[in-house]
């Protein structure tokens, strides 16, 4: 008698709810009869992530970043805006700055992403613009756009197919290379700056096998980025990270894009 008293007056909350007197017979069939719990809804958990999601944002914000390219290019073409080319460099500082905010914070905020992709865009139809105005440069947008697409498309299927697997192995290679290009390229733009050329940018035979292994290793970043989305489904990530995943895809494209430009540019000078 003594012990049930103590445990009656257990100072734990959880225990409390036993103090009461035992249930009926009806009580106990009555709370045998109620409906299983279903677990509340949220907004945040109302839908998980899905290839779709993917597929819309990612076409979402290329589209704007192709249609604020296009829009460049016409504004400086028209001459509506003639001195419209100058914002290449701020704009692939704030494209640069947003990238950085999105991939540190990793923001799923449609309305930074969609930012990156307009000024992602200006700067783009700029550098495509000047490209295009040097003498038997033109259509060499539509070449590097072309083979940029072609190589993001080549890449999905070969990861669909499993011809490249995504190992630990090979993502801590790809990572590497990466790294090592970042560096090669610093170190060129250090020593350019001090008035020594390396020969990595010269459009030399040494400056197109460099931009062959850097659109190389671009194409086969896409992997990374397909494995991390396939991961993301698989373990029931929110539907709003697919702006996030758009957002990396966009990062990748315009870096081959970019090369490839380079790279064309090098084939059309010699």
């Amino acid at each position: 008698m003594e012990e049930n008293t103590v445990a009656n007056k257990s100072t734990n909350p959880a225990l409390r709810s036993f103090t009461t007197p035992a249930a009926s017979a009806a009580t106990l069939q009555d709370m045998y009869n109620q409906p299983s719990f279903t677990p509340p809804t949220s907004p945040a958990a109302q839908r998980y992530l899905t290839v779709d999601d993917v597929v819309a944002k990612t076409a979402t914000v290329v589209i704007v970043a192709l249609l604020s390219a296009l829009a460049t290019i016409y504004l400086q073409k028209s001459a509506i805006v003639p001195g419209i080319y100058s914002l290449v460099i701020p704009a692939a500082i704030v494209g640069f700055v947003l990238a950085l905010i999105v991939i540190f914070k990793r923001s799923s905020n449609p309305a930074l992403i969609l930012a990156y992709a307009v000024a992602e865009g200006v700067f783009l139809g700029g550098i495509t613009g000047i490209f295009e105005g040097i003498r038997g440069f033109e259509g060499i947008g539509f070449q590097a756009l072309a083979a940029t697409m072609g190589v993001f498309i080549g890449m999905l299927v070969v990861y669909k197919t499993g011809a490249i697997r995504v190992t630990p192995k090979f993502t801590k290679m790809i990572i590497g290379a990466m790294i090592g290009i970042v560096s090669l390229l610093i170190v060129n733009l250090v020593a350019r700056l001090l008035g020594f050329d390396m020969g990595v940018r010269d459009g030399g035979t040494l400056s197109i096998i460099i931009s062959l292994v850097i659109i190389v290793v671009a194409a086969l970043s896409f992997l990374l980025d397909f494995d991390a989305i396939e991961g993301a489904i698989k373990q029931g990530a929110p539907a709003t990270m697919a702006w996030y995943f758009a957002f990396s895809l966009m990062v990748t494209l315009v870096w081959l894009y970019l090369e490839i430009l380079r790279l064309l540019s090098y084939l059309r000078s010699n």
